[in-house]
């Protein structure tokens, strides 16, 4: 699922204000999944899995100062845990993942205060998504609003999944070659920029295989979970809270149906639909039709503000001004980086977070009026971070390759996108340069274990959905609600941003307070009115959140 990483909620306030601050027992899993045998390592990495978590429980984690400790406050503190790169293996290679922590009331004054008392309930272990996406910032939040009653109660964990970051991390291409700008970026293209792409495609996974190594093919989901299921065990929980974000809820669903005994809570923010028929072909065909809708929600919010932007007073007529600048850019990139292919790129940001409206319909508006200053502010590519995004490309197209068969057939690639696209141009052909690696894939596939659970085996769980999310499609959220016996659904109805938990819903965020902290749930279902839309003239929610963030940070730099 393409990009899905960066715009969760707590995952972009983090991101942001950093780019702004200164320098136990055996899992009783009762059957063999349904549809066959043991997938990808199979009974042997069952086992595996349980000699590497004892073997955790044990050790533990050795917190201390963090790696770049001057840029994190005192309350972060960070460590590692080993885990087998092969399941099936044990005691061959291991491979260490960075966890970072801040404990219970660690969040400083700013979190704390106003906060009611409430009883210590373990750890909150925490991802953001992608495959590819690095959780280690994540304790962070503490320090925000929002999380304060929740960051009184838990050890807000988060870590860098393998692959990621520090953990074991992946390449494919040399980071100096990863940024490809000015790039096209045709809606409907041709059969030789088609061959053009099939060849990169062909290329970039074998550079995955000769830059990665013969280990490639244990970065999996499973593995993930797995993965998540030693983190427990470090961190001395007898059972697991955790939210996951996008993606994260898949590997996620994967550990609910591999360790539901070792389950407490389970928060999936904006579902990957899990079902094994889907994964990850079909998901992402389902993404591309979905972001066609958020499009023109997007384009319907600028012309209803067509008194700030002149850009047109319908949907239709700002989608001719963006026409009118992709054709100028590409006979110009703005300064000499930014062509079709970075304005799309930096535009499908408006389909994760409505948040993003007011700064994309500012820049387009500028641009067209002579001053590309902002345009290229916006989507020109960043690259300092050229090696973090290279590797978090790198774990996305490992894990999703590996993870399930796809075509290996262009022409089925070249047939269904054709197909979608004379409906949904926006964003398919580009998703489908970012997957298609996987059809020339050199590492065997596995098959996706099936999602399920039966009543009374899980405990409760909680589905958070926006009706309209484009990343990861609603019926996906009603998919994993049907497969996961006992969990509750709230949607954010009439509302598409990516990320919900801990957003501007205090309807969501009731919910989340009362299933995280006491462990109430509404029912089977339950609906949230959407929150309010972004108003050009008005600092928006992740402008503001990460504003506050920026300056705790320079707080808690202050201290010895």
């Amino acid at each position: 699922m393409r990009a899905a990483a960066v715009w969760t909620v707590a995952g972009s306030l983090v991101l942001t204000a950093l780019a702004a601050a200164p320098s136990g027992g055996v899992p009783q899993t009762g059957r063999t999944p349904r549809g066959g045998p043991w997938p990808a390592g199979g009974a042997d990495g069952l086992r595996g899995t349980v000699v590497a978590a004892a073997r955790a429980r044990l050790t533990g984690i050795d917190f201390g100062p963090c790696p770049d400790a001057r840029e994190t406050p005192g309350s972060m503190e960070c460590g590692t845990v080993s885990v087998p790169l092969d399941y099936a293996r044990p005691d061959g290679t291991q491979i260490e993942l960075t966890v970072s922590r801040v404990r219970a009331g660690g969040g400083g004054p700013h979190s704390a205060s106003g906060a009611p008392a409430v009883p210590r309930q373990g750890a909150l272990v925490f991802n953001p998504g992608g495959p590819g996406g690095d959780g280690t910032s994540f304790p962070l939040v503490a320090l925000l609003p929002e999380w304060k009653r929740v960051a009184a109660a838990y050890d807000l964990v988060g870590y860098a999944p393998r692959g990621v970051g520090r953990s074991a991390p992946l390449s494919c291409v040399d980071p100096g070659d990863f940024f490809k700008a000015p790039s096209a970026a045709p809606e409907h293209p041709s059969a030789a920029y088609k061959r053009k792409r099939v060849a990169e495609a062909r290329a970039y996974a074998r550079g995955c295989a000769r830059r990665s190594g013969p280990g490639l093919r244990f970065y999996t989901s499973l593995d993930n979970a797995r993965d998540l299921e030693v983190l427990r065990a470090a961190l001395g929980e007898d059972r697991l809270t955790f939210m996951g974000a996008s993606y994260g809820t898949y590997f996620g669903a994967l550990y609910a149906t591999l360790f539901p005994a070792h389950v407490r809570r389970m928060v999936f923010d904006s579902a990957v639909n899990p079902d094994p028929s889907l994964i990850w072909y079909g998901d992402n065909l389902g993404q591309s039709a979905a972001f066609e809708v958020r499009w023109a929600d997007f384009r319907a919010w600028v012309a209803r503000h067509d008194d700030v932007y002149g850009l047109g007073r319908t949907a239709r007529a700002v989608g001719a001004a963006y026409e009118k600048a992709r054709a100028r850019l590409a006979a110009r990139p703005a300064g000499g980086q930014v062509g079709p292919g970075q304005l799309q790129g930096a535009f499908l940001n408006a389909g994760y977070d409505d948040d993003f409206w007011p700064m994309a319909a500012d820049a387009l508006a500028a641009y067209l009026r002579g001053d590309e200053k902002p345009l290229v502010a916006l989507a020109a590519p960043y690259r300092a971070g050229a090696a973090e995004a290279e590797n978090s490309a790198a774990v996305y197209t490992a894990v999703e390759c590996n993870d399930a068969p796809w075509p290996t057939d262009f022409r089925v690639w070249d047939r269904d996108n054709t197909r979608l696209a004379r409906t949904a141009p926006f964003e398919t052909w580009g998703n489908v340069w970012a997957n298609l690696p996987c059809a020339y894939w050199p590492v065997p596939r596995q098959r996706p274990l099936d999602v399920r659970t039966t009543p009374g085996v899980l405990p409760p769980t909680l589905v958070l959905a926006a009706e309209r999310d484009a990343a990861t499609p609603y019926g996906g959220a009603l998919e994993l609600h049907r497969r996961l016996a006992g969990s509750t659904l709230v949607t954010e109805r009439g509302a598409g941003t990516h990320g919900l938990a801990y957003g501007p819903n205090r309807c969501v965020n009731a919910y989340l307070d009362a299933y995280l902290l006491q462990g109430r749930l509404p029912g089977r279902t339950a609906d949230c009115a959407a929150r309010p839309e972004p108003r050009p003239d008005r600092p928006t929610f992740q402008e503001t959140r990460g504003r506050e963030l920026r300056n705790a940070l320079k707080g808690e730099g202050d201290r010895p």
